[in-house]
C-alpha cells in the first residue's frame, strides 16, 4: 500500500460494507443475551471468504479447505509494498509469536496466511523469501491475476495498480482488511492494525494482536 492513501480513501466504504454484511446474522429478533454477544466477533455472519485454490511459496497448490479445523489469520498485501504491508505483518506476526510463547497449544490451532495482490511480481520464489522474514509458520499464496482478482472480490478486498508517469515500476494500492476466520472457515473479527488516519493513536501493536488472539482463539 502506498503511503496509506488507499486505506484513508476506502476505509469509510469498507467498514460500513462489513457492518452491512455482518448485519445479516442478527436475524429477526436481535434479542441475544449480552454474554452471547460478547463472544461474537465484529464479522460474525458476514459474507466474507469463499473456496479457492492458489499456489504457496513452495509452488504447491493450496485450497482454502486445506485449513479446515484451524483458525485462519489472513492478510492481503504484496512483497514490493514500501511501507504499510511489512509493518502490519511485523506487528501481526510478532503478536502471534507472543501468543505462541504464552500458549503453544492454542497457537497451533492458528494458520497465518499472506495472500498477494500483486501476482505478476509475487512469484512463489519471491514469496518464499518474503514470508520467511516474518515467521516460519506464515504461508504465502499467489496465483494468476484472474485467481487473485476473484479471491480479492470474495474476501472484500480492493486493490488497484498505480504507475506514475515515467516510472519503471508500480505500486498497488489496496485495502487493509486482515481477518481472523474460525475453524469452520467463517469470519470472526478484524485483526487490529494501525490506522494512519489517527496519527496521535497507535493501534495494532504486537501486544494488541496477542490480546486479540487470546480473546478469540479457543
Amino acid at each position: 500500500m502506498a503511503g496509506g492513501a488507499m486505506n484513508k480513501a476506502i476505509r469509510p466504504l469498507i467498514l460500513p460494507l462489513i457492518a452491512l454484511l455482518a448485519a445479516c446474522n442478527m436475524g429477526g429478533g436481535g434479542n441475544a443475551s449480552g454474554e452471547a454477544e460478547s463472544m461474537r466477533g465484529d464479522l460474525a455472519g458476514a459474507r466474507i471468504g469463499a473456496p479457492f485454490t492458489l499456489t504457496d511459496q513452495d509452488g504447491k497448490k493450496v485450497r482454502w479447505d486445506d485449513f479446515k479445523g484451524k483458525y485462519r489469520l489472513v492478510y492481503f498485501g504484496y512483497s514490493y509494498c514500501p511501507d504499510v504491508c511489512p509493518l502490519d505483518l511485523q506487528h501481526i506476526m510478532q503478536g502471534f509469536s507472543q501468543f505462541e510463547k504464552a500458549d503453544a497449544a492454542r497457537a497451533a490451532k492458528v494458520q497465518p496466511i499472506f495472500i498477494s495482490v500483486d501476482p505478476e511480481r509475487d512469484t512463489p520464489a519471491v514469496l518464499k523469501t518474503y514470508v520467511a522474514a516474518f515467521h516460519p509458520q506464515l504461508i504465502g499464496l499467489t496465483g494468476t491475476p484472474e485467481d487473485i482478482a476473484k479471491v480479492a472480490k470474495d474476501f472484500v478486498v480492493i486493490a488497484n495498480k498505480e504507475k506514475a508517469e515515467g516510472a519503471s515500476g508500480y505500486l498497488v494500492s489496496h485495502s487493509r482488511t486482515p481477518y481472523l476466520f474460525g475453524p469452520d472457515g467463517q469470519p470472526v473479527a478484524l485483526v487490529p492494525v494501525d490506522d494512519p488516519g489517527t496519527a496521535d493513536k497507535q493501534e495494532g501493536t504486537a501486544d494488541d494482536v496477542r490480546a486479540f488472539l487470546e480473546k478469540w482463539v479457543k
